[in-house]
């Protein structure tokens, strides 16, 4: 989306990641990497739930010498170093985006502290998104902070639920009966409520939604009360921008093992996102290692069945 529509916010990132406050998930940061992209284009990760969202963006309270005088001042010169050493190494795009991140760093010093105050916010707002609920492991405060970042046009927002490790989380390989109501309990009341106020602030006309995962569960057990991984069929939703309101597409066999009618694979969804945000998936194409890459490689068709 970065690369294909651009940033309509300079003073935010193009592409942000709200994790979950427990911890990232299985890859850590592999998970929003840029791929064969320019390095400007990984995810900017920032945890609304911490005492500080964004690290290293204000001085420590102990450097009481940092003024805002001596930072421009230090800014001047690193840029002034940054650029004579980008001149001998004009083909490494880490350097320009590490040149990039810190301009960008500057300018949130003054956007970001907004995004994150949430005294403009009504009472029924943040009781909706269960800001105060202990049980939902801080998507509440994720899921609103999402919503700002979007009306602030941050191009793209992917909010986070599970960290790595099979306790406690979505990886329930077991003990589903008691550890799978609590999980699904705290995603549960905060998306109804971003779906509800993005809808009512007219903003899902040209937001989309994707609530995906990795693969689906095995229809037996594993163990006693577990679950193994299912590459053979698991859901994705998508709401907004584009999509036919209550369409399915697709079926599994009765068991929910594999997938039987309309099968779709990471491709199909791919080009039906890209083509829902106005991009032909055939047409973008990125040159890379003497080839040109797209997301979708030689592969994908949109999903026509579930557009409005």
């Amino acid at each position: 989306m970065s690369y294909g529509l651009g940033n309509l916010n300079d003073n935010l990132p193009a592409f942000v990641v709200l994790p979950d406050p427990r911890g990232l998930p299985y890859n850590a940061t592999g998970n929003f990497s840029q791929g064969f992209l320019p390095a400007s284009h990984q995810g900017t990760m920032i945890n609304p739930n911490a005492r500080v969202p964004i690290s290293n963006l204000q001085p420590p309270e102990s450097a009481k010498d940092v003024t805002p005088a001596s930072e421009a001042a230090g800014l001047r010169l690193l840029h002034e170093l940054n650029v004579e050493h980008l001149a001998a190494h004009s083909g490494d795009s880490r350097f320009q985006a590490r040149m990039n991140s810190y301009e960008l760093g500057a300018k949130l010093q003054l956007s970001a502290p907004r995004v994150f105050d949430l005294s403009g916010e009504s009472a029924a707002t943040l009781r909706d998104y269960g800001i105060d609920d202990e049980h939902n492991f801080g998507f509440g405060r994720n899921c609103l902070i999402a919503r700002r970042l979007l009306e602030r046009d941050v191009r793209f927002v992917q909010v986070w639920s599970g960290m790595d490790g099979a306790v406690n989380n979505w990886d329930n390989h077991s003990d589903i009966p008691n550890e799978l109501p609590k999980i699904a309990r705290s995603v549960d009341r905060p998306t109804a409520a971003l779906l509800r106020d993005l809808k009512q602030r007219g903003m899902l006309e040209d937001t989309l939604v994707i609530w995906t995962t990795e693969f689906g569960r095995m229809p037996f057990t594993q163990g006693a009360t577990g679950r193994d991984h299912n590459g053979g069929t698991f859901v994705t939703w998508l709401a907004g921008a584009g999509v036919a309101a209550g369409t399915s597409h697709g079926t599994s066999d009765e068991f929910g093992y594999q997938g039987v009618e309309g099968q779709t694979y990471c491709y199909d969804l791919h080009a039906t996102v890209l083509h829902l945000l106005g991009i032909d998936h055939k047409r973008l194409t990125f040159r890379n290692n003497g080839i040109d890459r797209r997301l979708t490689d030689v592969h994908g068709d949109v999903i026509q069945e579930i557009l409005a």
